[in-house]
């Protein structure tokens, strides 16, 4: 700016005199003398004004700074987005110009401003936004995210004013309501499943008693027959409402990730140990392929991975025929891909839990039976509650129906995955795979010699 200035005042200078000197009218000098300095301090003014860096964030049309509200929208815990459109009629036109921390957490947004439509696609949420841009009143919509974790928001518009541009603005505000919907639906499920699930034992109870206090009260080899079946019935209701109860714990923390770490080799020998005496009993040998202890160790909660283990190879051992065998065996380091891959060419499988981000490495435990197997057709419907194959619904294998889908619900509250592997007469493999702790820094470590092991 100095040197323009300097310039344009030398040729003011040269001007002045030369209107002194009779070559220019006085007046006319003086006039192109102002206007050249005029000139001159406009160029020198417009160079001191620094250029915009690319790297500062785009700022709302029509502002040359951040608004006075971006500091505070920026503090809010929910995700807040500011959104700008023009024209009804312009769909691709709907941007957001300003959003907080908590919008570009949740929503993966990288820049400051951009197209509303590559953000949320949802028809409702989109729908409610141009309320709140052209019908200026509020609107609200449930934006249901989808996913293994399945999330649900509620969408919230808003109109603002105007913007200096002619702009129509409203804000977006979208609140966690996954907490309860779940808790609404786990009231409404556990009422409907044990009403339909405690009729027939409470029934057969009920009539048992009207026989008892009827013809059958002196018959004391009768008496002693019915009330071993009275037991029976009470005990699978017992468990029933056990495993009930433990699967509306889980899915009402099943969107909260645990944060602890277990080791998973320590987890599988301590189940294998605890159910050494019951497959005993059945004359089935429980034999494990483990890792040393320290090198496979997972992200999660210790007492629900416990559960995942000990509903696997209990129920493998319902399947096992005695002088069978049930094989617990545990790999680290795996990739998702590598955890998902088929073991045996002839064998049916399906994949009854993907976790919808994949993390580095996994480990991955796989529980085998040596069972008669199951059809292709069943392995869709495992994981249902109270979902049983046909023929297997009474007896020594009666079971309460929900083990397999507590498995589930478990392994996608810990980000992993749940797979079955069959074939008819062949036995079954389940394998769930969890997310290493460290992206799986532990599998650096030496393994220690060794192979199978039995427990009988």
């Amino acid at each position: 700016m100095t040197v323009a200035l300097a310039v344009a005042g030398a040729a003011a200078t040269v001007i002045v005199a030369l209107g002194a000197g009779g070559e220019l009218s006085l007046p006319a000098a003086i006039g192109a003398a102002i206007l050249v300095v005029g000139l001159g301090w406009l160029i020198g003014g417009r160079a001191a004004v620094p250029a915009a860096r690319d790297d500062q964030p785009a700022l709302e049309p029509g502002r040359s700074e951040p608004p006075p509200y971006a500091s505070l929208v920026d503090a809010l815990p929910d995700p807040v987005l500011v959104i700008a459109a023009h024209e009804p009629d312009d769909l691709a036109g709907r941007r957001f110009v300003l959003v907080n921390e908590a919008a570009r957490d949740f929503l993966r947004i990288q820049n400051s401003t951009g197209l509303l439509v590559t953000v949320i696609r949802d028809p409702e949420v989109l729908e409610a936004v141009d309320v709140a841009l052209f019908g200026d009143r509020c609107a609200e919509a449930i934006y249901e995210m989808g996913g293994a974790q399945d999330r649900v928001w509620r969408a919230s518009a808003k109109p603002l004013e105007t913007a200096p541009n002619g702009d129509r603005r409203a804000m977006l505000v979208l609140r966690d309501e996954t907490d309860i919907r779940r808790a609404e639906r786990t009231r409404a499920d556990f009422l409907a499943n044990a009403s339909h699930e405690l009729r027939t034992p409470l029934a057969s109870l009920s009539g048992f008693i009207e026989t008892l206090r009827g013809h059958a009260r002196t018959d004391e080899k009768v008496r002693d027959r019915f009330l071993g079946i009275m037991q029976a019935q009470a005990e699978r209701m017992a468990r029933l409402i056990d495993d009930l109860l433990s699967l509306s714990r889980i899915e009402l923390n099943e969107h909260i990730a645990p944060q602890g770490e277990v080791d998973l080799a320590l987890a599988a020998r301590d189940v294998a140990d605890a159910l050494g005496p019951l497959a005993a009993d059945k004359g089935v040998r429980i034999e494990t392929d483990l890792p040393e202890p320290g090198r496979a160790i997972g992200v999660g909660d210790r007492d629900q991975i416990v559960q995942v283990i000990q509903n696997l190879v209990d129920n493998a051992l319902k399947y096992s025929p005695p002088g069978g065998a049930v094989r617990v065996a545990l790999e680290s380091g795996l990739t998702a891909e590598a955890a998902q891959a088929p073991r045996a060419a002839d064998a049916a499988r399906m994949g009854l839990l993907t976790p919808d981000h994949a993390q580095d490495l996994y480990g991955v435990l796989r529980i085998s039976d040596s069972g008669p197997g199951l059809a292709r057709e069943h392995l869709p419907r495992l994981t249902e509650r109270f979902y049983r194959v046909e023929g297997q619904k009474s007896g020594e294998r009666s079971g309460t129906g929900l083990g397999l889908a507590i498995v589930k619900h478990i392994m996608n509250r810990h980000r992993g995955g749940f797979a079955v592997e069959s074939a008819q007469g062949a036995g079954a493999t389940f394998s769930v795979y969890f997310p290493l702790a460290n992206g799986g820094a532990a599998e650096a470590r030496p393994r220690a010699p060794g192979g199978v092991t039995k427990v009988s």
